[in-house]
């Protein structure tokens, strides 16, 4: 696959800053946590330390919780993005709030243990070519949808359907991106798993604002 991808000159999907500004990182060569898994092509940027993503954006991860933080391919992340994980949380069925437990004495020998008494809401999925907008926070247990842009300084407390634009505190949807037969077409094609070739020769219809030509090249593409 590396050498394909050399020989039609792409960009290399293994490489930790793909471009000569060094403000934009390929995040899965950086992330360590073993619930994160990130696709290739996405990137986060920012011009303070693109490469922290994992240490700065990914708040409250402890694996051992049992929650994921999945993002598919060719997402763009902007600057002061968070995804807040379920540790974050604080028990909300009993009379009070507070955690005890988490500081010792003999408030931990009385208290239940902690992680075992915060809800639960799920993984965090982010789907492929989704762009999320300057200090969003993305909240546990939040599927956002293949193609979806978020505004900048969304708190995104519910799921974003697919190629859909939704933004505010608590994000709404504000409309879809295309028409559903064409949204139907992109869900079908999944031009993010096309082989290196393929997706090359693609480019140009990515970037195609004429959508009638688009909806009929993809047609042509899935029909054969």
């Amino acid at each position: 696959m590396n050498d394909t991808i050399r020989a039609l000159g792409l960009p290399d999907p293994d490489a930790v800053f793909p471009n000569e500004y060094g403000t934009s990182c390929y995040i899965k060569n950086v992330v360590k946590a073993p619930n994160i898994q990130i696709g290739d092509y996405t990137y986060y940027d920012d011009p303070a330390d693109p490469a922290g993503f994992e240490q700065n954006n990914v708040l409250f991860n402890y694996p051992e919780f049992g929650d994921r933080l999945i993002i598919g391919k060719f997402c763009s992340i902007a600057a002061g993005t968070r995804f807040i994980m379920g540790p974050a949380n604080h028990r909300i069925s009993s009379v009070s709030t507070y955690p005890f437990q988490v500081f010792g004495g003999a408030w931990a020998a009385l208290a239940p243990p902690h992680l075992d008494q915060l809800p639960r809401k799920g993984d965090i999925v982010v789907g492929s070519d989704v762009w999320i907008g300057r200090e969003s926070v993305i909240l546990p247990g939040v599927h956002i949808g293949d193609g979806a842009i978020i505004a900048a300084r969304s708190v995104v407390a519910k799921d974003v359907p697919p190629y859909t634009v939704a933004g505010g505190n608590p994000v709404r949807v504000l409309k879809q991106r295309f028409p559903e037969d064409l949204v139907r077409l992109l869900l079908a094609w999944r031009w993010w798993d096309l082989p290196p070739e393929e997706l090359a020769e693609a480019v140009p219809l990515l970037c195609d604002p004429d959508l009638d030509a688009v909806r009929s090249a993809i047609r042509q593409r899935l029909e054969k």
